[in-house]
C-alpha cells in the first residue's frame, strides 16, 4: 500500500511494541497488572500528537484487537485533538485515511474494524466539509468511488454508506455546517438508491443493501422510495424460504412506513394497496403453520411486524376504506404471470383485518408459547380513532354529519362491530390460564399468587396487557359487556362438577378491565352480574383463583352500587357478605380488603343503616391477618362517617381504645423502657423486640386507616363566598362533638402514646414510615376535620423529636405538610360567616418560632459534615421544601432566628446552589426566591445587604460552570428576583437591571477568585451589559443563555444549544 505518510509523527519501534502489548493476546509473562499499566501508559499516550504515528502500525499488526484500537485512535484523534493537527497536512490525512480504509475493505478485515474506520472517516468528513469553499468536495462519492476501485466488496460499501447516514444525521452541528453537512448527503441519494436497486434486481447482498436503505430512509425523496416499493414486494415473494433477506426486506418496509416521505399515511396507491394485495395472497399461507403448530417462525414473526407496521401506517385508510366497493387493480404485474383477480378494497382491509386478528389469537401463552400477539394490540385502539374520524361512523344517539345518511355508514358500522366482536372472542380466550393437562403443576395452575415466582405469574403480568378490551367497548359499547355477561351465564349453567374456573374466570376479568370505559349509569347489564345468575352461582369456598378474579371485579364497580337507588333490595349486603367471607383467607385477604374498602368508602350512606354488622364484622377482627386489619377497620370507619357527627362518638371509641391499648402494652414489652425514658429521654441504642415491633407497625397502620375512613370522600368543600348553611351546621356539629370529653380523651390518648412511641422508636425504620403515615392522616385542613384529628402545632413538636433522635427526609416533607396546615389556604377559613383570616394566627406563629431554630439545628449538623449533602439529596431536596413552606407562610420567622442561625441556614443555600443534584438544586433556588420576595421591607433590606452578593455570586459561577443545565432556569429567576429587590438603591424598591445589582455582577465576574470558564472578559463584559440593559425577565434570559455557551464553550453545538 503506496500512501504518503511523511507528515505523520514516527514513534520509537518500543512505544509501537509496547502500544501493540497493550491489546495483543497477554503472554504467560504478563500479568494482570502489567496489563493494566500498559493500557494506561497507551491511553497517555493517546493524547499526544504523536499518537498520528500509532495509526498505521497498529492498523497492520496481525492481532485484531490491536488493528481495532489502531483504527480507534485514527477516530480519537480526529474526534477529540482536531485543534491541534496541523492545517497545511490536512488534505494528505484526508487521502491517507481513504487509502487505510479501501486497503482495510479489499484485504478482508473484520466488520468491527471496518466499522471504526468508517466512523473515523465521517468524522473526518464532518471537519472538512463545512465551509466556504469546502475542504472535501462530493467525499461520499468519492469514498465510494475509491472503495469499488480498490476491489472492495459491495456488501462493505453498503456498510459504510449506513454508517455515513447515521454518523452525519447525528453530528452535532447548527447553522450553515448543518446545512452544507446535510446537502452532502442529498448529493449522494442517485448513488445510494441505484446502489439499492442494483442489489436488489441481481438479487445480491440484499441484507447490506436494505440496511443502507433503512439509513438513508429520511434523507430519500418520496419519489426514489416509491420506485423502490415494487422491488421491495417482489423480494418478498422471492426470499419466502430466506429468513435473513425476508427479514430485511419487512424491515425496510416497516422503515419505509416510519421514517420515509410517506411515514404520515400516504401513498396509498403506491404502498398501502401493493401490501394489501401481496398480504391478501401470501399472508394467510404463511402465518397458517404458526396457527397449526403453535410455534411461530422467524418470517412468521417477521410478517407480523409487517402487518402491524401497516396497520399502524395505514389505519385511517382501512377505516375509510372497510366496507368499499371501489376495486384495486396492481400498478406493476411481473410479465407472463397471470393476473391476479381483482378485490375492492373492502376486500383486502378485510383480508388484513383477519390475518391481524390471526396473530392476536396465535395458540398458546403469551410470554410462554409466544410473544407476537402482543404486538397487534397497539393497532385496534388506533382503528378504532380511524373509525371515529370517518364520516361514515356515527356514535350511539348522535344524528349523521350530513343532512341525509352518508352512504355505506351501516356497512362500516356492521363490519366495525363485527371486527370488534371478534377481537373481544379473542381476547377472552388469551385471558384464560391454562387447564388441567396443559403442562402445569396444580399447585401453579390454582394457588401462584407471587409475582414472578413462577411461570404462570409471569403469564397474569403480561396478560394484563392481553386483557385491555376497553377500547373495544368505545365500538360495541353495551353489546361487549351483553357478550361477556351471556358468556359467564351460558358457562355457568353448562358447567360439571368436574370442570375447571379457567374460561369462567377469564370472563370476569374481562368485565373487570372494562370497567373506566361503562357508563355505570345506563349499562343494563350489571345487576345481572352480581346478582343470582352470575355472583350467586361463583364459589364462596375454595377456587383460590376465580374469587380472587371476583373480588376485583367487585371493588372495581363498587361505585356502581351507589349510583343505583333502585337495585333489589339487599343486592348491596349480599355484595358485601361475600367480600367479608374471603377476609379470613390468607390467600384473598388483600383483595377482599381492598374490595371491601372501596365498597364501604363509594356507599357510606347506604350502608349506614347496618351499622350493626359492621360491629359484628369488627367482632370478628381478630380471625383476620393482621396485614390487612388496618383496610377492614379502614372500611368500617367509612361507614361510621356517614353517621351524625354525635353519633359516631361511641363506635370510634370502641374502635380506637383497643388499637391505643395494643400500642401502649406493645411499649412496656420491655421491663426498662419507663426507667430509661426518665433517665434517658432520647435513647438511641434499644433494641425493639421482634413481636413487639410488628404490633406497634401493624397498631400504627390501623389506627391510620380509622382516620382515613373518618375522612370525607365525596362532600364538597366550604368555598370562598358560599354561606350554604347544610355545610356550615355539619362543621358546627363536628365541632361540638369534639368537644365532647370522650373525644378529648380519646386524643389526648393517642397524642400521649404517639409521643411514647417516637420518644423511644422512631429511629427504626418501619416504625417511622408507619408514624409519617398517621400523622399524615390524622391531621387535615380546616373543613375535613373528624373526631379523632389532632392539631399541627403538637405533631410538628414530635417531628421535631424525632428529626433530633435521626433526621431523615421523610420527617422533614412532614414537618413540610404540617407548617401548611398552620396556616391553610382562606378559602377553607369560613366559620360561621366570620371574616378570612389574613395571615397565620398568633398561635401558629408561636409554633413555628419554636421549631424552625430545632429542625434548623438538627438538619444543618446533618448536611455541614464534608460530603454530607452529596451523600443524603433526598434529604436536602427535603429540607429545602420544608423551608420554603416556612418561608412561604411565616416569612418573618427567619428574621427572629437566634443568632447566626439565618446566616448558617443562607451559607447551606448558597452551598447547595453548586449541587449536582437537581432536585435539591432547584427547592434551594425556590427557598432564596421566596425569602427575599416575602419578607417585610426592613427584614429584605437587611438580607440583601448581608447576603445578597454572595447570592449573587453563587449564581453568576452556577451559569459560567457549576450549576448543571437543567436547572438555569431557576438560577435566572434568582438573578431576576435580585435584579428587581436590588435595584436602584438598597431599600429603594429596585428595578429590572438596578445599579446595585449590576454593581455586584460587573465586580463578581472581574474578580480573581471567579469560576474558571471559557469566558473572555469581553464576554463578560457583554453579559453585564446586557444584564444592566435589562428591563424584562426575556431578555435577562436571554443573556444568560448566550453567556452560558461561551462559558461552557457550547456555542458552536447543536447540543449546547438543544440542551439549555
Amino acid at each position: 500500500m503506496a500512501v504518503d505518510t511523511s507528515f505523520l509523527p514516527v514513534l520509537l519501534q518500543s512505544d509501537i511494541e509496547r502500544a501493540a502489548q497493550a491489546y495483543a493476546p497477554p503472554t504467560m509473562n504478563t500479568t494482570p497488572e502489567d496489563l493494566k499499566r500498559l493500557q494506561n501508559e497507551l491511553f497517555e499516550l493517546q493524547k499526544r500528537p504523536e499518537a498520528w504515528g500509532l495509526v498505521i502500525p497498529l492498523l497492520e499488526h496481525p492481532d485484531l484487537n490491536v488493528q481495532f484500537y489502531g483504527a480507534h485512535t485514527a477516530q480519537v484523534k480526529i474526534a477529540r485533538d482536531w485543534g491541534l493537527f496541523p492545517a497545511e497536512h490536512v488534505g494528505q490525512l484526508r487521502d491517507l485515511m481513504v487509502q487505510l480504509t479501501a486497503h482495510s475493505m479489499s484485504s478482508g478485515r473484520g466488520k468491527f474494524i471496518l466499522r471504526k474506520l468508517f466512523v473515523a472517516l465521517t468524522t473526518l468528513a464532518l471537519k472538512l466539509v463545512p465551509g466556504r469553499p469546502t475542504r472535501w468536495p462530493e467525499w461520499i462519492m468519492a469514498c465510494a468511488m475509491a472503495f469499488s476501485g480498490a476491489g472492495a466488496p459491495a456488501e462493505h460499501i453498503h456498510d459504510f454508506l449506513a454508517i455515513v447516514a447515521e454518523e452525519a444525521g447525528h453530528a452535532d452541528l447548527i447553522g450553515p455546517s448543518k446545512l452544507q453537512v446535510h446537502q452532502s448527503l442529498k448529493d449522494a441519494v442517485p448513488m445510494v438508491v441505484q446502489a439499492v436497486r442494483s442489489s436488489l434486481e441481481l438479487s445480491q447482498h440484499i441484507p447490506s443493501a436494505l440496511k443502507c436503505l433503512q439509513a438513508w430512509m429520511a434523507i430519500i425523496p418520496s419519489s426514489d422510495v416509491i420506485s423502490l416499493i415494487p422491488l421491495l414486494i417482489s423480494q418478498l415473494d422471492l426470499s419466502e424460504s430466506d429468513s435473513e433477506i425476508f427479514e430485511a426486506t419487512t424491515d425496510a418496509i416497516q422503515e419505509i412506513m416510519s421514517k420515509s416521505a410517506l411515514s404520515d399515511g400516504s401513498g396509498s396507491r403506491t404502498l398501502t394497496e401493493p401490501l394489501l394485495i401481496w398480504i391478501d395472497s401470501q399472508g394467510s399461507k404463511i402465518v397458517a403453520p404458526s396457527l397449526q403448530s403453535g410455534d411461530v417462525d422467524e418470517i412468521a414473526r417477521s410478517l407480523c411486524k409487517l402487518v402491524v407496521a401497516l396497520g399502524d401506517h395505514s389505519s385511517a385508510y382501512l377505516a375509510a376504506n372497510l366496507a368499499s366497493n371501489t376495486p384495486v387493480t396492481p400498478l406493476s404485474q411481473t410479465p407472463g404471470a397471470p393476473a391476479p383477480p381483482t378485490k375492492t378494497r373492502g376486500e383486502l382491509a378485510q383480508s388484513f383485518l383477519r390475518l391481524l386478528l390471526a396473530y392476536t389469537g396465535l395458540p398458546g401463552y403469551y410470554g410462554v408459547d409466544e410473544e407476537e400477539s402482543e404486538m397487534t394490540l397497539g393497532f385496534w385502539y388506533l382503528f378504532q380513532e380511524a373509525l371515529w374520524s370517518t364520516d361514515y361512523y356515527i356514535e350511539p344517539g348522535e344524528e349523521s354529519r350530513e343532512s341525509t345518511p352518508v352512504s355505506g355508514s351501516e356497512e362500516v358500522q356492521a363490519m366495525s362491530k363485527l371486527v370488534y366482536s371478534e377481537l373481544v372472542r379473542v381476547l377472552r380466550r388469551k385471558a384464560a390460564f391454562p387447564g388441567k393437562g396443559a403442562g402445569w403443576s396444580k399447585g401453579i395452575a390454582e394457588t401462584s399468587v407471587t409475582p414472578s415466582s413462577t411461570r404462570k405469574s409471569l403469564i397474569r403480568e403480561l396478560q394484563k396487557c392481553l386483557t385491555e378490551p376497553h377500547f373495544s367497548y368505545y365500538v360495541l359499547r353495551h353489546d361487549m359487556l351483553g357478550y361477556l355477561v351471556d358468556d359467564v351465564v351460558q358457562r355457568l349453567a353448562a358447567r360439571q362438577e368436574t370442570d375447571g374456573w379457567q374460561e369462567i374466570e377469564a370472563t370476569v376479568h374481562c368485565i373487570t378491565s372494562i370497567q373506566e370505559a361503562i357508563d355505570m349509569e345506563t349499562t343494563p347489564h350489571l345487576p345481572q352480574v352480581f346478582g343470582p345468575d352470575i355472583l350467586g352461582k361463583l364459589p364462596s369456598t375454595g377456587a383460590t383463583r376465580i374469587r380472587r378474579t371476583t373480588l376485583s371485579l367487585i371493588g372495581a364497580y363498587s361505585s356502581w352500587f351507589a349510583s343505583q337507588p333502585n337495585n333489589p333490595p339487599g343486592l348491596l349486603m349480599s355484595v358485601l357478605t361475600y367480600v367479608a367471607s374471603a377476609l379470613t383467607d390468607p390467600m384473598l385477604c388483600l383483595q377482599a380488603a381492598i374490595s371491601l374498602r372501596n365498597l364501604c368508602d363509594a356507599n357510606r350512606k347506604a350502608l349506614a343503616p347496618e351499622i350493626g354488622a359492621f360491629g359484628q364484622l369488627h367482632a370478628t377482627l381478630g380471625s383476620i391477618p393482621d396485614s390487612e386489619k388496618s383496610k377492614v377497620v379502614q372500611s368500617i370507619a367509612s361507614v361510621i362517617q356517614a353517621l351524625p357527627a354525635h353519633d359516631e362518638i361511641e363506635p370510634i371509641t370502641a374502635i380506637v381504645n383497643p388499637i391505643v391499648g395494643k400500642l401502649t402494652e406493645a411499649l412496656q414489652t420491655s421491663t426498662s423502657v419507663g426507667n430509661l425514658l426518665q433517665t434517658q429521654p432520647l435513647l438511641n441504642t434499644l433494641q425493639l423486640p421482634d413481636e413487639a415491633r410488628t404490633t406497634i407497625i401493624n397498631q400504627l397502620e390501623t389506627l391510620s386507616g380509622v382516620a382515613k375512613g373518618l375522612t370525607r370522600s365525596t362532600d364538597g368543600l366550604i368555598i370562598l363566598g358560599e354561606r350554604d348553611s347544610e355545610p356550615q351546621a355539619q362543621v358546627d356539629v363536628m365541632e361540638r362533638a369534639r368537644e365532647d370529653p370522650r373525644t378529648v380523651n380519646l386524643r389526648r390518648y393517642i397524642l400521649d402514646t404517639l409521643e411514647v412511641v417516637v420518644r423511644v422508636w422512631s429511629t427504626d425504620a418501619g416504625i417511622s414510615t408507619a408514624l409519617s403515615e398517621l400523622f399524615k392522616s390524622i391531621t387535615c385542613l380546616p373543613g375535613d376535620t373528624t373526631i379523632i384529628t389532632l392539631s399541627a402545632g403538637p405533631l410538628l413538636g414530635l417531628v421535631c423529636l424525632a428529626s433530633q433522635r435521626q433526621l431523615t427526609a421523610a420527617w422533614l416533607s412532614l414537618a413540610a405538610i404540617l407548617i401548611a396546615q398552620l396556616n391553610p389556604p382562606p378559602s377553607l377559613l369560613l366559620y360561621n360567616g366570620a371574616a378570612i383570616r389574613n395571615g397565620p394566627t398568633p398561635e401558629a406563629v408561636t409554633i413555628v418560632g419554636t421549631a424552625l431554630p430545632m429542625l434548623l439545628e438538627y438538619s444543618l449538623n446533618a448536611m455541614s459534615p464534608p460530603g454530607a449533602m452529596e451523600a443524603n439529596p433526598d434529604i436536602v431536596q427535603e429540607f429545602f421544601v420544608c423551608m420554603d413552606r416556612t418561608a412561604q407562610d411565616f416569612t418573618r420567622s427567619f428574621f427572629t432566628l437566634p443568632p447566626g442561625a439565618l446566616d448558617a441556614l443562607i451559607n447551606c443555600s448558597i452551598t447547595a446552589l453548586s449541587l449536582q443534584e437537581r432536585y435539591s438544586l432547584v427547592q434551594a433556588s425556590n427557598f432564596i426566591r421566596s425569602s427575599i420576595d416575602k419578607a417585610l421591607a426592613a427584614d429584605k433590606e437587611h438580607f440583601l445587604q448581608v447576603h445578597g452578593r454572595r447570592i449573587m455570586k453563587a449564581v453568576l459561577e452556577g451559569f459560567a460552570s457549576v450549576a448543571p443545565r437543567s436547572v438555569l432556569p431557576n438560577l435566572t429567576e434568582i438573578l431576576g428576583t435580585l435584579l428587581s429587590r436590588a435595584g436602584g438603591g438598597i431599600g429603594g424598591g429596585g428595578g429590572a437591571g438596578g445599579a446595585v445589582a449590576a454593581t455586584w455582577i460587573r465586580e463578581i465576574l472581574f474578580t480573581d477568585d471567579f469560576v474558571v470558564s471559557k469566558a473572555t472578559p469581553e464576554v463578560k463584559e457583554t453579559f453585564a451589559t446586557a444584564i444592566s440593559n435589562s428591563r424584562s425577565l426575556k431578555r435577562t434570559r436571554e443573556a444568560v443563555h448566550q453567556f452560558t455557551l461561551v462559558a461552557r464553550g457550547l456555542e458552536a453545538s447543536g447540543f449546547g444549544y438543544a440542551s439549555m
